[in-house]
């Protein structure tokens, strides 16, 4: 039986880099007492350093550059596959001519 990853919000996360930067404990030994897996501090402090606005955008949510990305490379691809039709369709009515 497999168990499910353990997910925390955004406020725990940044809370818990917050404790850590400012207690006299080890990162490892917080993480001990919270229960959280070897690294997570270190994880979300960097995470935080890189983009403290929008370091933690939850399950489901992209930040904002992603989320575009996303969408122009969907209408990429519906592009890609309309030009194509229409290369097919050129080929087929030219080829009666």
């Amino acid at each position: 039986m497999r168990s499910s990853k353990k997910r925390y919000d955004a406020e725990f996360k940044r809370e818990t880099v917050r404790l850590a930067d400012n207690s006299e404990k080890g990162d490892s030994t917080i993480e001990r007492e919270l229960g959280l897996y070897q690294g997570a501090i270190r994880t979300w402090r960097k995470a935080l350093r890189s983009d403290p606005v929008d370091a933690f955008p939850g399950t489901g949510h992209m930040k904002p550059a992603e989320e575009e990305m996303r969408s122009l490379r969907r209408e990429l691809e519906e592009v890609r596959q309309e030009r194509d039709i229409l290369k097919k369709a050129m080929a087929i009515f030219t080829r009666d001519r």
